[in-house]
């Protein structure tokens, strides 16, 4: 689902302007973050939420300011495990662009992740919104996919196999983050009243 709102008087105001156009105004959303949905994910036409529910979705907001254009998608894909598991993969993405790059790099994306995964992608669907802030306003596009029960029965929540080839046990983490060599350059003095920075390493 997507929502525009081009006449905020700040970013908060368009913000929840577009919220309550979504059917988000009047619950309690937490922003998830990550690839996989829910195993058994569904999708369902739109219906009210119950006031002060609690909500998972996955959000993408765009803002812009006085005549600026922003785009704001999300996407889906079904898709299935070498060894047939059956899964859902979400990708959200923001864009300065217009509607059909940001359509474009949403796809991409959406690829990438299904890819990196070794997953073949069975069905696939995406929302994009474009939205122009209005003189001297802020506006914003939302794009959200909206799982109203997945909190409610976290507990009941079936998970699948742990995939060897596609997740790095926690030794291997450990080892990758000793490898890393982390460099940043020397900062110079502070510069004092009347002083001159030093800048010698």
């Amino acid at each position: 689902m997507t929502a525009v709102a081009p006449w905020g008087e700040n970013a908060e105001d368009a913000l929840d302007q577009a919220l309550v156009d979504l059917g988000l105004g009047d619950v309690r959303f937490v922003p998830m973050q990550g690839a996989m949905l829910p195993l058994g994910f569904s999708s369902v036409p739109p219906r009210p939420l119950p006031m002060g529910s609690l909500v998972e979705c996955h959000v993408a907001s765009a803002f812009a300011w006085n005549g600026s254009t922003a785009c704001a998608g999300v996407a889906y894909a079904m898709a299935r495990t070498p060894e047939g598991e059956a899964c859902t993969v979400v990708a959200t993405i923001t864009t300065a662009g217009d509607f059909e790059e940001t359509s474009l790099q949403l796809r991409r994306n959406l690829q990438r992740r299904l890819a990196s995964r070794d997953l073949e992608v069975e069905s696939f669907d995406l929302a994009v919104d474009e939205v122009t802030a209005g003189r001297d306003h802020h506006g914003v596009a939302v794009a959200a996919l909206i799982l109203p029960d997945s909190l409610n029965n976290l507990g009941a929540q079936r998970t699948g196999p742990v995939r060897a080839n596609a997740t790095r046990t926690a030794q291997e983490a450990i080892e990758a983050s000793q490898r890393r060599v982390d460099s940043k350059a020397p900062a110079a003095r502070a510069l004092r009243p009347g002083g001159r920075p030093d800048f010698t390493l």
